[in-house]
């Protein structure tokens, strides 16, 4: 997907509009509008590094305060037992409110605030529904057209709480940080033709004899869920980049061009590129469901297969199974980052790591 930055971003009745000087702030309607200064997280990426600049007032020094995560030790692994006695270990990252690199505190202070705002909408929707409750003791008329007043209410509040729960972020790259950021994404792009791609949940090692005839001759198991990878940017941010994410669980990374930002739930985290390891690789797994068509079959093996590999007669439905081979990758870093990606198709995640450090260089 070729870098595409948008001159202006809209969010609820305000536009924001990209200058050399700024992010301006202009609201109206059509034809009329009024404007004011630079406002908006403003980031210029070039060969000199990343700089950034934020002029938007977040409230008083009391609400600027940075946002305190649970104090407790993070776990990375959690272990569980599964009915056929398989220990697994869950694959899962840490508290993303503990991953709070110093540059980036004010954006993500910013965001967690806006998302644990209460939207307006709800408030909005909540009095009229007791105020046409109320009413229906005193007038039924009356409690009908408050009943009427909730659709076109909500819809304006909607408006508004578009601007009031939006972060905004410009982007102004210079040529040369344009060309490595877009390199970046034809890398992403080259990941996202795999037929199919999963998150990897758990993984336990299989270690007796009857778990290992149950498992297909597998030396080790895992839990995965389908995953989506695609370009899309979280509804809390409006900006002139729309940035690849990939799905991890319950959690979501966006890739910007100069953090990731890791979304779990209203809390938000970020990683720097630098901090982030990403080691790939393949492997062969035991395929019991559809065999995707952009990957490779190795060999088959037996559903209960006996010490030799061949089928062990005492069961009944006992079949083969194809073997695959997929590609692997897990992001890692100090700060909490611990996830498991598997990809049908082989060979495209090594432009992806090649682009990840070249961002790591710059940034």
């Amino acid at each position: 997907m070729p870098l595409y930055l948008r001159k202006s971003v809209k969010a609820g009745p305000f536009r924001f509009n990209f200058s050399k000087s700024g992010v301006g702030l202009s609201v109206g309607i059509t034809g009329l509008r009024i404007g004011t200064g630079p406002r908006g997280h403003y980031v210029h990426a070039g060969r000199n590094g990343v700089y950034y600049r934020s002029s938007l007032k977040v409230g008083n020094k009391n609400n600027s305060k940075k946002i305190q995560s649970p104090k407790h030790q993070r776990v990375k692994i959690v272990e569980r037992t599964e009915p056929n006695i398989i220990e697994m270990k869950e694959v899962d990252s840490g508290e993303v409110l503990e991953m709070q690199p110093e540059e980036f505190s004010s954006l993500l202070n910013e965001i967690n605030k806006k998302q644990q705002q209460t939207p307006l909408a709800s408030i909005g929707t909540i009095l009229l529904i007791v105020l046409a409750l109320m009413a229906l003791f005193i007038t039924p008329v009356a409690a009908l057209i408050i009943t009427i007043a909730i659709l076109p209410a909500r819809i304006v509040c909607n408006y508004f709480d578009e601007y009031k729960r939006t972060a905004v972020i410009m982007y102004d790259l210079e040529s040369e940080y344009s060309k490595l950021y877009t390199k970046f994404t034809e890398a992403f792009d080259e990941i996202i033709q795999s037929q199919k791609k999963w998150h990897i949940e758990a993984s336990g090692a299989v270690k007796s004899l009857n778990d290992w005839k149950r498992n297909a001759g597998a030396s080790n198991v895992i839990r995965r869920k389908e995953t989506p990878i695609n370009y899309h940017s979280p509804k809390v941010i409006k900006s002139n980049v729309t940035p690849p994410s990939i799905g991890v669980g319950t959690q979501v990374i966006y890739f910007f061009p100069d953090v990731m930002l890791m979304f779990d739930g209203k809390k938000v985290g970020a990683i720097s590129y630098k901090e982030l390891n990403i080691e790939t690789g393949t492997t062969n797994f035991i395929e019991e469901e559809k065999v995707p068509s952009d990957s490779e079959i190795i060999r088959y093996t037996w559903k209960h297969p006996n010490k030799s590999g061949g089928p062990d007669r005492r069961f009944k439905d006992n079949y083969e199974i194809p073997v695959c081979r997929y590609e692997m990758m897990h992001l890692t870093s100090a700060s909490g980052v611990n996830e498991i990606l598997e990809f049908s198709k082989v060979g495209n995640l090594k432009s992806f790591k090649r682009a990840i450090k070249k961002m790591a260089e710059i940034t």
